[in-house]
């Protein structure tokens, strides 16, 4: 019998393109399930690229005539051991990030509930065996992997490895497939300062940098944006409620404001927030996430609120500590600055110092007795500095000994006493990198993204845009040398998979 591959396919491009190149080696069934809006939406109805067995555009599945039936909910979470609530709540459309429109507890009901359903046919009538995608980032694309999960579809999601250029395949996100050894007595001696060495040359924050330096930074694009989006037809607004509430007058009207706000906030940011350590004291160091992000959301949902985070801490700290909080530098670049209000909360907590987003990461790794955070790399870079810490979502580099993950903030206290001591040998982390090095494989997603902005979406100013069948194999083409290496990547695991399961 035929295996059967779906996918889920939006504006990132990545999976579609992977997925052409696949479809050109594998003789397997290839499905889609499609996020988009409605021009592109076109070129996939009518593309003659990628043949697929069957497709399904999610957002004609979304509709407000039905009614809530909340029996339905309980046996869906209670059949796929997934709560619902939590993950609808921390969704950033239907959440307090939207700011064009807030949904009702009825209308966000109506949503979990269509997609349950449309997801449930789907896979009764499919039956899958592998679900091919990139690091879920919406709430109906992790509720659908999530499904899958447990109906034991086998997943191959490409992971970016945040090392180097470098991804890796595996079930689960920035998880490894298998378990990282501790057996680090055949090693070669590493001290920490060459452990720093090998971060400065191999960190991904550069690349991050670089890439929100890029994107949508040409003015000449955005003007470009900005003249197709006033002058064409904005018919999103009434078939995705993603688009709820987005009329052309308030996306104006929210740019506009939006330009005079992150001006006054980097003007706040720059006259207030510290720039250097001034006292040889002992403290935590806690890096700001940007918002609204997967690594909060998604990941590590009961802690998406940083200013409770950091209350936690500062009020679980040993007596004489302080907690040095940095904002995070691609914030302002990416999202805009949040409010003047946020910083100056945190600037009046008698324990907390808030340090301005430039200021260099490398003091606090060097000067801090502990590094806590959400779900970000810095956990990981701390420990290249000899560092402990803390974080509270579940990521493959807990493998490391000195990094502890916790579940709620009742045991914050006790986990900082006793992690703040911990110290550890740098043959673990140097263990570590060689067992990302050994499952990864070059692959420069975030400059892979700069590609399809550019080509297809104007610099990433605007998503909704035509394009046809010329423009995506010109693309495909200039592209192919790398897509088909990804592709040999994804069938060397497949193979691996059938290996394993037969």
């Amino acid at each position: 019998m035929v295996k059967k591959i779906i996918f889920w396919f939006s504006a990132d491009l990545l999976p579609f393109c992977l997925a052409y190149f696949l479809k050109k080696k594998l003789d397997l069934s290839f499905y889609g399930i499609f996020d988009i809006t409605n021009k592109p939406k076109l070129f996939f109805e009518t593309q003659t690229l990628l043949k697929l067995s069957q497709s399904w555009f999610y957002h004609d599945h979304i509709k407000f005539d039905s009614e809530y039936n909340p029996g339905y909910i309980n046996e869906i979470e209670k059949k796929y051991k997934i709560d619902l609530q939590e993950l609808i709540n921390h969704d950033r459309i239907l959440n307090h990030y939207n700011e064009y429109y807030r949904f009702s507890e009825s209308q966000k009901n109506i949503i979990l509930q269509n997609e349950c359903k449309l997801f449930e046919k789907i896979l009764d009538d499919v039956n899958p065996d592998y679900f091919i995608t990139t690091e879920t980032t919406l709430q109906p694309h992790h509720l659908f992997y999530k499904m899958c999960v447990k109906r034991g579809v086998k997943i191959l999601m490409l992971n970016h490895a945040n090392w180097k250029k470098l991804c890796y395949i595996s079930k689960q996100r920035h998880k490894f497939d298998d378990e990282v050894s501790t057996n680090i007595e055949e090693l070669n001696d590493v001290s920490f300062n060459d452990l720093r060495k090998i971060l400065e040359e191999s960190k991904v924050s550069k690349y991050h940098k670089k890439f929100h330096k890029e994107n949508k930074n040409s003015k000449k694009s955005l003007l470009h944006a900005a003249s197709k989006f006033l002058s064409s037809r904005n018919d999103n607004i009434h078939s995705h409620y993603t688009y709820f509430g987005r009329t052309k007058s308030k996306v104006f009207l929210k740019e506009l404001q939006d330009s005079i706000n992150k001006k006054r906030r980097q003007q706040f940011i720059d006259d207030n927030l510290l720039k250097r350590i001034e006292n040889n004291e002992p403290f935590i160091y806690m890096p700001l996430h940007q918002e609204p992000e997967r690594s909060l959301l998604i990941a590590a949902p009961k802690f998406s609120d940083q200013m409770e985070t950091i209350k936690e801490i500062s009020k679980n700290m040993p007596e004489n500590f302080h907690l040095y909080v940095k904002e995070h530098p691609t914030q302002g670049p990416a999202r805009n600055w949040r409010d003047i209000t946020f910083y100056t909360q945190i600037m009046n907590l008698k324990n907390v110092k808030l340090f301005h987003p430039n200021f260099n990461p490398k003091l606090l790794f060097q000067n801090c007795r502990l590094v806590v955070s959400v779900g970000g790399t810095s956990s990981f870079e701390a420990a290249f500095y000899g560092k402990p810490s803390i974080i509270f979502a579940e990521l493959g580099y807990t493998a490391i000994p000195c990094i502890k993950k916790l579940d709620s903030y009742d045991k914050l206290k006790q986990a900082i006493t006793n992690t703040i001591s911990i110290k550890f040998n740098p043959k673990f982390v140097l263990n570590y990198i060689q067992t990302l090095e050994k499952n990864s494989f070059e692959f420069d997603i975030l400059n892979f993204e700069s590609k399809y902005s550019n080509w297809f979406y104007m610099n990433g100013n605007l998503v909704d845009v035509e394009f046809d069948n010329d423009k995506m194999k010109h693309f495909l083409d200039d592209n192919k040398t790398e897509l088909e290496n990804l592709a040999l990547e994804f069938i060397n695991k497949i193979t691996d998979y059938e290996n394993e399961y037969n």
